[in-house]
């Protein structure tokens, strides 16, 4: 298709109602459904992109894949087609704007940023749990809508200018300036990650590094590699670090400048090994250390690269373990004496694997804990008389822990659900639907109190499933 497409014209059951934008990858139309009787948007790819019967075969089975996602941080993808011999995917109709024109107004506050980079985060652990790997992840693809939720877009479409041997084309690489001032870097090849500039494997480690180089951006207004030409910025990402954070952003928390330098590792086995554990990272820092703004501590580049993931760890277990002592050492207060006694006590995440969100049990006898080993995240529980941890079954994806009244009980969050699995037996069951939970509360007459990410507010339910409200 070599022009717009007028309004009124028919592809499938969806009729076009009006150009959106022309970008890199094709033009974006708002159609009609009349089937589904709801406004639709759909993106027209150039129809180069199907002259390879096995490039297309493998888009279309990617596209198929990512409709299976549902997340409300994901672009959800209705259909896929071709007219006229031009490649079609149609998706929901978002109102907003990118994360690129969200940045033409310069560096985003940090409470923002780090809001944005934990949905973001969340989208990705959801595709990377199907093996779906995004691979141009850059603020093009990042959508802000109208109630500040953010969207990841075109998730499979990289699919579709890959080759046969896994490899991105040079020819096939957008170039388009997103800026036209003098020394900008071109298109998608400042957020590829190094194992892509060379032409390696690509797995879900690639997203994880161009996450960084979009965070990156947001806190400093600046791209992390940037040159005069897309050769020069190829050259930065294999052998260059970015500048320091705290040269653009004076009070930008060194917890989270730690996290952004983990992200870009050019080794992807010493970056973050999963989005979950970004994730976890982000909430944690937020969480703890949102009132704190430092300088970033000037040390020499051999020292800060080769501790950058040991002292990000230690903050957020610091973090953890501080929640953790306060509530252990409320849950014990005696009558006031006029001894001082200091308590300390460690508690680690199970073998090759990293602390999500943590609760103490009424009694103060046990912990539940989200745990992620990899890509793998589930609910794990341990006394606190002892230093062994087991993984409580039918719990994969469990956040935002929460413990009954009697301590009989864990409710959680996983897979779009409010769940609770007994303690002592294991059996997990579902309590009701949620969007997105972001925690709860169990009170003694059997009523759970939660929140849910753009769900609205707080709702309550029956710990047997009775009506939400």
């Amino acid at each position: 298709m070599n022009s717009p497409l007028a309004s009124g014209t028919k592809l499938g059951r969806y009729e076009i109602r009006s150009l959106l934008g022309v970008g890199g990858m094709g033009e974006v139309y708002r159609a009609r459904d009349d089937k589904l009787n709801r406004d639709v948007a759909i993106k027209i790819l150039p129809a180069t992109f199907s002259q390879d019967a096995s490039r297309l075969r493998r888009f279309e089975q990617e596209a198929q894949a990512t409709g299976t996602l549902n997340h409300p941080n994901i672009l959800a993808v209705f259909d896929v087609g071709i007219e006229n011999g031009a490649p079609y995917v149609v998706s929901e109709l978002l109102e907003g704007r990118t994360l690129r024109e969200c940045l033409q107004d310069g560096p985003l506050p940090q409470r923002v940023a780090v809001d944005y980079a934990i949905q973001i985060a969340r989208g990705l652990q959801v595709a990377h749990e199907k093996a779906i790997v995004h691979r141009d992840l850059k603020p093009e693809n990042l959508f802000i809508t109208q109630d500040q939720r953010v969207k990841i877009l075109d998730f499979g479409l990289a699919k579709l200018v890959e080759r046969s041997d896994g490899n991105i084309a040079q020819t096939e690489i957008e170039t388009r300036r997103a800026q036209t001032a003098p020394g900008t870097v071109m298109g998608t090849v400042g957020y590829m990650s190094p194992e892509q500039v060379r032409g390696d494997h690509i797995d879900h480690r690639s997203d994880i590094f161009s996450f960084g180089a979009v965070l990156y951006e947001m806190l400093t207004g600046e791209r992390a590699f940037r040159g005069d030409t897309a050769v020069e910025t190829l050259n930065a990402i294999l052998k260059e670090d970015p500048p320091q954070l705290s040269s653009a952003q004076t009070n930008l928390s060194s917890g989270l400048d730690r996290l952004v330098w983990h992200c870009l590792e050019k080794n992807r086995e010493r970056r973050f090994q999963s989005a979950i554990d970004v994730a976890f990272a982000l909430e944690s820092l937020s969480s703890v250390s949102s009132s704190e703004r430092t300088e970033t501590a000037s040390l020499p580049e051999s020292s800060r690269r080769q501790n950058r993931g040991h002292l990000l760890w230690i903050a957020v277990a610091a973090g953890l373990l501080l929640t953790a002592l306060l509530v252990f050492a409320t849950t014990y207060r005696r009558e006031p004496s006029d001894e001082i006694r200091l308590m300390k006590f460690s508690i680690m995440p199970p073998p090759n694997s990293s602390f999500g969100h943590i609760a103490l049990s009424p009694d103060g006898k046990w912990l539940a804990f989200a745990a992620a080993t990899g890509a793998k995240v589930q609910l794990w529980v341990r006394p606190l008389d002892s230093v062994d941890a087991r993984v409580l079954p039918g719990t994969d994806g469990a956040s935002y822990p929460f413990w009954s009244p009697d301590g009989r009980f864990i409710g959680f969050f996983a897979g779009g659900k409010l769940k609770k699995t007994g303690l002592s037996d294991g059996i997990t069951t579902t309590i009701c639907d949620v969007l997105v939970g972001t925690g709860g509360t169990w009170n003694r007459d059997g009523v759970i109190l939660f929140s849910s990410l753009g769900g609205g507010g707080l709702f309550t339910v029956g710990a047997n499933g009775r009506e939400v409200t």
